[in-house]
């Protein structure tokens, strides 16, 4: 039986993993796929390097046109990431007929429709599995398994290093910058964190998934992102007294055709089962209006969990070459992209604010949700030994954000009020 040849682009944490996948799995994804899978050609950044796994000489390279331009090779997977060679080489593999895995969320949710367009015109298919939450078959999901539900929200944790930092200053009352640093050193954070905790990272990730949720193009530009660097250890003790724990959540959501796209940190209810996800795990949670509730939990990232959605995309794609249907099952958003303004997004928030201790205060700043017409489910004073300042926790009822705007923007120019210390969305 003839072999299907593979070009791998990459050989670091899960170009290993797909290799070692596919060399000592060899029966399951002939069982699979129906075809032996050989990887022929592995593009590397220095041939000299020692790695943690044996690959013949002759089947390394430094140069990416071996594997692109290489007649043999039936299927190019790109788990080197980057953005700008990796888009370049994918059209290019497109362009000689050549089918296309990537890991590369980076890349899918800034040129997605370019590529995916460009699969479609050359009978093609690109799958993209793994680029979001590490082993959890979302994607999948979302397209297969919701095809003939109406998906009304998604909402997921989906970048571990900031769970793993939340999770820990919730369970050890420890301050940001400390936890950072600890997360750093375990490798779980980038020496630049910068796309983890300002919540770029989730943003590209939540572009992916509200695209394929929603049937409709949605651009990185479309998400509003807030992240986790201004989040306190005050906050989170406040929220665990309250009977919530502080997630960042990507939140995409659909009201009569209308969609918003946000990743922010957010209160989540104790009962809810997103507050129970900790460490570096993932969890998407999925409202369709037929299914009801769903929610889908795993390991976010790693060698081998990533390394396994590669595969199983690898084995789709053999399926489909021996069915002969490549190209025919292409995800192509065909929904018009409505977004919802200020006035349509609405949720329940979570308002400290930091104001003189003297009568009559409450009363004003209440007076100020009144005028704006946001309800209050619960208006709580704290008594704290070391500040001299009353400090006043708000919870809103479901309010729209234009008028949490206008509510913060007038509290703020307030004399009584010294600060508006944390605001955060609430969910569950």
């Amino acid at each position: 039986m003839k072999p299907v040849k593979v070009g791998l682009l990459g050989l670091g944490t899960v170009g290993t993993g797909v290799v070692r996948i596919v060399e000592g799995h060899q029966p399951d994804l002939l069982s699979q796929s129906g075809s032996p899978i050989e990887i022929v050609k592995v593009l590397v950044k220095d041939s000299s390097k020692s790695r943690g796994i044996h690959v013949a000489a002759d089947k390394i390279t430094e140069n990416p046109w071996d594997v692109i331009e290489n007649p043999e090779i039936d299927v190019v997977v790109e788990v080197m990431g980057g953005i700008e060679l990796s888009k370049q080489l994918i059209l290019a593999a497109l362009d000689r007929g050549k089918h296309v895995v990537t890991a590369n969320k980076d890349l899918m949710a800034l040129h997605g429709p370019e590529i995916l367009a460009k699969a479609a015109e050359k009978g093609c298919d690109v799958l993209y599995e793994a680029s979001v939450a590490g082993g959890i078959p979302i994607l999948r999901t979302l397209v297969e398994g919701f095809s003939s539900d109406r998906i009304t929200k998604i909402m997921g944790i989906v970048n571990g290093t900031t769970n793993y930092i939340l999770t820990k200053m919730s369970q050890e009352g420890a301050a940001y910058d400390d936890v950072l640093k600890e997360a750093q050193q375990l490798g779980y954070a980038e020496s630049d964190p910068t796309s983890d905790v300002e919540g770029f990272d989730a943003a590209r990730k939540m572009t992916i998934l509200a695209t394929l949720g929603f049937r409709a193009n949605v651009e990185l530009s479309d998400v509003s992102v807030k992240g986790i660097s201004k989040v306190s250890k005050e906050d989170i003790a406040y929220g665990k007294r309250l009977g919530y724990e502080v997630k960042l959540l990507g939140i995409a959501e659909r009201q009569d055709e209308h969609i918003s796209i946000s990743v922010q940190p957010t209160m989540v209810k104790h009962s809810h089962p997103l507050a129970s996800v900790n460490g570096v795990f993932n969890a998407v949670y999925v409202y369709g209006e037929a299914v009801g509730e769903t929610m889908f939990y795993g390991p976010g990232a790693g060698e081998m969990p990533t390394a396994t959605s590669v595969v199983a995309d690898l084995v789709a794609v053999v399926r489909n070459l021996n069915l002969g249907i490549n190209g025919r099952r292409g995800f192509v958003p065909y929904k018009e992209k409505k977004l919802k303004t200020d006035e349509q997004i609405a949720s329940k928030n979570f308002i400290l604010l930091h104001v003189e201790d003297k009568a009559g205060v409450l009363a004003q700043i209440t007076q100020v949700f009144a005028q704006h017409e946001v309800s209050l489910e619960s208006v709580l004073q704290h008594p704290n030994a070391t500040n001299p300042l009353a400090e006043i926790i708000i919870i809103t009822h479901d309010a729209n954000k234009a008028a949490m705007n206008n509510v913060l923007k007038q509290i703020e120019s307030m004399n009584v009020v010294q600060a508006i210390k944390s605001v955060y969305r609430v969910e569950g």
